[in-house]
């Protein structure tokens, strides 16, 4: 297969997969609704609202089928308000009708527009519109489609109709201060008719993107081979491939007599540029956008071939090797762009796009397994790398979960929050790059240490993507190459197995 019509594939294989899985994630949500609708009708939990002015108004929304004259021609659904008073014995109303008319209503009248809900902890924003008092109270008024007056919990029901509505909360003798508890509650026939239509479409989308990618990926591995190396192990060597056949395992000889360094099989090497800019780290980022954005539909490519590729070494024993080259190129341009923009900042030489190996001063590369086990691809990617996930995570995380007390949020009196942070990767390359901006020099300790980091999570990355069986080891391998394998040299790889393919 040429090269132009792999990516063709690969793409369309993407643009045809990716709304595919997003109507089978919308199928199984909306089956879910259907499933636990209870009563028929699919309710919110009781919240408080509490405003000082006379009036609580739904938030602003466009017109529901503003262009569809009289009623739908099918049933859109039901909404269910629930609103009681929070002092005992107070009549509450509510109420629903047209904008125009509400608006007319609370002309000049102090009111409180609900615009944003938040929960843990549950909080209500308003937007308080000034006034004064109502001319009437709003049971009299002839505007309300719908509506509830009482004592107690009151509940409204309202088919939903085309048009622009409004929905208002008031204590029912028009007095100011509305504290009122609140549920809400929808019900559809729709809503199972529209899930089946999602996962059918969305599992039509999946048939015809998923081949699209496999083959697209599989013709782009095939020309990610790259040309043999030579003696020394380096580029343009006869007769040893580069990441292609060399040597039986690491620490072995081949077939051709050159003995592969001991070591993990998966590689991570970066050379410092030595005249690095001191100030072009600050655009990197922006320079990256068209790498990251490829990247972006190449990772998404990588989920759906180790998949694939699980499936084949459950079956076989064997990864597919046009498979396996293409997400080794996708890891290898990663590692090219985050060395370059954000997680090294280690020279200012633009990345190429492609997923060769090239003479870039960054590379990665995994050594060909010819075979592997049927058993670990069920639990290696998940089980057996928790451990090194969750050093991953303290490597590379960026948010923590801050927990605090306070009075009445909830039963049990706590709530927690999600704070941003610095992961200690990106702590350590924004130090690097400081210093580089003030003095001119990257710290080359430094440096060694974030290259540690890398080769650390790029070699979880190959075990969890299934490429070997040999489990990381836990250790922080230091500096621009391989501890076991010379500066300069070339990957590694392993021998056909004799009678293999």
């Amino acid at each position: 297969m040429k090269k132009p019509a792999a990516v063709i594939m690969l793409i369309l294989g993407i643009l045809i997969t990716l709304p595919g899985l997003a109507a089978l994630a919308g199928g199984a949500l909306a089956s879910a609704v259907g499933t636990i609708q209870g009563d028929g009708y699919l309710t919110s939990g009781t919240s408080r609202f509490s405003v000082s002015s006379f009036a609580l108004t739904s938030p602003r929304a466009d017109a529901i089928g503003e262009d569809v004259p009289g009623r739908l021609p099918f049933d859109v659904g039901t909404l269910r308000l629930r609103v009681e008073s929070v002092a005992p014995e107070k009549p509450v109303f509510i109420g629903i009708g047209p904008q125009s008319d509400v608006e007319q209503y609370l002309a000049g009248v102090h009111h409180s527009e609900l615009l944003n809900i938040r929960q843990r902890p549950f909080r209500a924003e308003y937007r308080d519109v000034p006034g004064g008092t109502p001319a009437s109270p709003p049971a009299g008024q002839r505007i309300w489609t719908a509506s509830a007056s009482g004592t107690g919990q009151q509940e409204l029901t309202w088919n939903i109709a085309p048009g622009a509505w409004e929905v208002v909360v008031m204590n029912a003798d028009a007095s100011a201060g509305v504290d009122v508890q609140a549920q809400a509650g929808f019900r559809s026939d729709l809503i199972r008719p529209a899930a089946t239509g999602m996962l059918v479409g969305g599992i039509i989308a999946l048939l015809l993107g998923v081949p699209l990618i496999i083959f697209g990926a599989a013709g782009l591995g095939r020309h990610a081979v790259p040309a043999p190396a030579g003696p020394t192990g380096g580029p343009g060597t006869p007769g040893i491939p580069s990441g292609g056949p060399v040597a039986a395992s690491p620490g072995q000889p081949s077939t051709t007599g050159v003995r592969t360094p001991p070591g993990y099989p998966a590689r991570l090497t970066g050379a410092l540029d030595p005249a690095i800019s001191r100030w072009m780290w600050l655009v990197k980022w922006f320079l990256a956008i068209p790498h990251i954005i490829v990247l972006f539909f190449l990772w998404f490519a990588f989920a759906i071939t180790t998949i694939v590729a699980g499936f084949a070494i459950l079956f076989t024993g064997r990864y597919p090797r046009a498979l396996f080259e293409f997400n080794v190129g996708v890891l290898r341009w990663n590692w090219r762009v985050a060395f370059y923009a954000y997680a090294a900042v280690g020279t200012d030489v633009y990345p190429p796009f492609t997923l060769k190996r090239t003479d870039y001063p960054a590379d990665f590369d995994v050594a060909y397994p010819q075979r592997l086990s049927r058993g670990l691809v069920l639990v290696k990617w998940w089980l057996l790398s928790i451990p090194h996930l969750l050093l991953v995570a303290v490597f590379t995380g960026t948010r923590e979960t801050v927990w605090r007390q306070e009075g009445e949020v909830n039963v049990l009196g706590a709530t927690y929050e999600r704070v941003s942070g610095p992961s200690l990767l990106g702590l350590l390359v924004l130090i690097a790059a400081v210093i580089l901006l003030f003095t001119g020099q990257y710290q080359r300790p430094l440096f060694d240490f974030i290259l540690g980091i890398n080769r650390w999570v790029y070699r979880v990355l190959a075990y969890t993507a299934l490429m070997r069986d040999e489990y990381p080891p836990f250790r922080l391998d230091q500096g621009p190459s391989e501890p076991d394998w010379p500066e300069g040299a070339g990957p590694v790889g392993e021998a056909p197995v004799a009678g293999a393919p």
